[in-house]
């Protein structure tokens, strides 16, 4: 059985479509219901801070997926990421139970050049330390021979109605509407994206191979681009003009004054105003995965989820 802890977001989503693709059987485990229907696919309600609730929902389990996000809050990260993946690393072991844990960058920090899965951790924010805490101890438990898991870890995101992607919310959905653009920072900068079902897709295969277990991977995303050349081009499958506002750090901190997510990303400024350069050649090249263009992503997008209107 496949277990998804933290169902519901936009990976989780997509992994589940994966598994539903493919026949699997599948338990989402989450604190609200999850609006998705398939054969072999169960809901079981859990508080992944309760250890007793990620006990019963996780039972069975083969193959464990943590997918879980937390409220955009260094000290709610602090308090509750420690449990959360103690309750999990033990539940895996009493199931006998491999261990995927969907993660993002943080814990690298500001990094001059291409972020690989050898990348040392350097956080240079307190979300960076509680991320780089959580993977040390998972692997701490890899060295130990006591757990296998594997860490998989994804850039920045497009391609879901979710409001966690910037470049969905602030780029895709304005030209949608015929609005200006928003950019994160600096558009002179290089940045990458993963695409959405390209991530969900790639946690299926790391599930489906136990060979690629005891490992990080990062997972395939498409070749950087500057701002600017991502503006131009969504303007251009939108067909509206490459207008766009920059979003500096002043004033990311003065709408943080009054809301406490928005708060929350000052400290992670710094992967939009410098280079943010992911690396994903090792997946790519294990797997023959070839990602999503952004042409092609965009215009998927565009077709689907946030159309001209």
């Amino acid at each position: 059985m496949h277990t998804i802890l933290g169902a519901g977001g936009p990976v989780a989503n997509a992994l589940t479509k994966e598994l539903l693709d493919h026949n699997k059987t599948i338990r989402l485990v989450s604190r609200r219901p999850v609006d998705i229907k398939g054969n072999n696919l169960s809901w079981k309600k859990a508080d992944l801070l309760n250890y007793t609730e990620v006990q019963e929902a996780a039972k069975g389990s083969t193959v464990i997926y943590l997918c879980a996000g937390l409220v955009y809050d260094a000290k709610i990260w602090r308090e509750q990421w420690p449990v959360i993946i103690r309750n999990v690393i033990n539940v895996a072991k009493e199931n006998n139970a491999r261990l995927i844990f969907f993660d993002n960058v943080y814990m690298y920090g500001l990094v001059n050049g291409p972020m690989t899965e050898e990348t040392p951790y350097r956080p240079s924010s307190e979300k960076g330390k509680v991320r780089a805490a959580i993977a040390n101890t998972i692997m701490e438990e890899v060295k130990a021979g006591t757990l296998n898991a594997t860490i998989a870890r994804a850039p920045d995101f497009y391609g879901t109605s979710s409001k966690n992607s910037f470049f969905d919310m602030m780029v895709l959905d304005k030209y949608a509407q015929k609005q200006n653009a928003q950019w994160m920072g600096d558009p002179n900068k290089l940045h990458n994206f993963i695409y959405i079902p390209d991530a969900g897709c790639a946690m299926y295969l790391l599930g489906q191979s136990p060979e690629s277990d005891n490992q990080i991977w990062h997972l395939p995303t498409a070749p950087v681009m500057t701002g600017h050349q991502f503006i131009e081009l969504a303007a251009r499958i939108y067909g509206v003009k490459p207008k766009f506002m920059r979003i500096r750090k002043v004033m990311l901190w003065l709408i943080g004054l009054f809301n406490k997510v928005i708060s929350g990303a000052v400290e992670m400024f710094y992967q939009s105003s410098n280079d943010y350069i992911f690396n994903s050649d090792k997946f790519e090249k294990a797997f023959n995965f070839k990602p999503t263009s952004y042409e092609e992503g965009i215009k998927e997008v565009a077709r689907t989820i946030y159309k001209p209107r």
